[in-house]
């Protein structure tokens, strides 16, 4: 693994900080850029999303789809996790919260934001970093490939009549028009751009997608952390001055999290799933595509929006959670049977 995956966490917390402070001393310049816009979508943070999952989107091996049938059990877990339930039980755990538990200390419209900005992150399951993941927990790099290919299939044609159900049930009004922009943009777009990309590099060598993909690997991280300083610049304010509201938007996210991991890990173990197949299924189930979520929320409801807000705090939670279920999923690993050796054999032979 490269410093950038070894050290992850630790440079997300180096960019929330960074963002945090720079938002508070340098407030014009993210005003600033927060201006640079067209039809609500922020073209700052589009470019750096780009830089950030077009990288991602040129390893996913189209042609791998054709082995789904080999092991359908692993991605018919994902495939039913990640658009049968995951969505729902965001949207439930949003309301059950915002509109009960947390309602003496949240207002009715920041609420509704709040419960945007979760199901956003419950509609778009992880692509970019599930590679990240599926190595930490030594899974099956082929098969992550075929589940990453089919839910980014899925999700060009389901995210945003998903989103839109979701938000129509918790009362938000929905622009349908910037949605599905917000979709091209984010999943269609980068996705055509990696297909081509990679057809043409294979033509080129047999080695030169690897190539490719690793000189464009420092600009995925920067992508990534200047992402991050960007949407913790915009909300440095609301972070200072309500931290009570960051800790009551991480509550229903980390027992979403914890939760559709558990129930994830259940099913594979019912499938009876390898568990070079069942560790990346589980993760992929549990992690959001936050970079996905956060545009699409920022173009919908503004950059200081308490959807845009709820999305980020998707970002905080997220790595640090992912990487505590992927200790898990490790120490969770069949231990390997020792081999007899013919000594031990002979003396237990004896001693019997």
């Amino acid at each position: 693994m490269g410093l950038f995956e070894r050290y992850l966490t630790l440079w997300v917390a180096l960019g929330i900080a960074a963002g945090v402070a720079l938002g508070v001393v340098l407030p014009g310049l993210f005003q600033l850029i927060a201006g640079i816009e067209i039809a609500h979508v922020n073209l700052v943070v589009a470019v750096l999303i780009w830089v950030m999952i077009y990288p991602m989107m040129i390893q996913i091996d189209w042609s791998s789809i054709k082995d789904v049938g080999k092991k359908p059990r692993g991605l018919v877990l994902t495939l039913v996790v990640n658009w049968l339930i995951k969505p729902f039980t965001m949207a439930a755990l949003g309301v059950i919260f915002f509109r009960y538990v947390f309602a003496p200390w949240v207002d009715p419209q920041s609420a509704s934001e709040y419960i945007a900005g979760m199901i956003l992150l419950g509609v778009a399951p992880c692509t970019a970093m599930v590679f990240v993941w599926s190595q930490l927990v030594k899974g099956d790099a082929s098969y992550t490939l075929v589940q990453v290919s089919v839910n980014d299939l899925i999700m060009i044609f389901a995210f945003a009549p998903i989103a839109a159900f979701l938000l129509g049930v918790t009362d938000v009004t929905v622009p349908w028009q910037t949605l599905l922009l917000s979709t091209v943009l984010y999943v269609v777009l980068p996705l055509v751009a990696g297909v081509l990309t990679r057809r043409a590099l294979a033509r080129r060598a047999p080695g030169a997608v690897d190539d490719f993909v690793a000189r464009l690997k420092p600009w995925s991280m920067a992508g990534l952390i200047a992402t991050v300083v960007l949407l913790f610049g915009f909300q440095a304010r609301t972070i200072i001055d309500k931290p009570l509201v960051i800790a009551l938007i991480a509550v229903p996210l980390l027992l979403q999290t914890y939760g559709i991991f558990l129930l994830s890990w259940l099913g594979a173990r019912l499938l009876r799933l390898p568990h070079d197949v069942a560790g990346p299924a589980c993760l992929i189930g549990t992690s959001n595509f936050f970079e996905l979520a956060v545009a699409v929320a920022i173009s919908l409801f503004g950059l200081n929006s308490g959807a845009a807000l709820a999305t980020v705090v998707g970002v905080l939670v997220e790595v640090p959670v992912m990487l505590s279920l992927v200790a898990l999923v490790n120490r969770w690993a069949p231990k390997p049977v020792a081999a007899r050796t013919p000594v031990a054999t002979a003396e237990r032979m004896v001693g019997s």
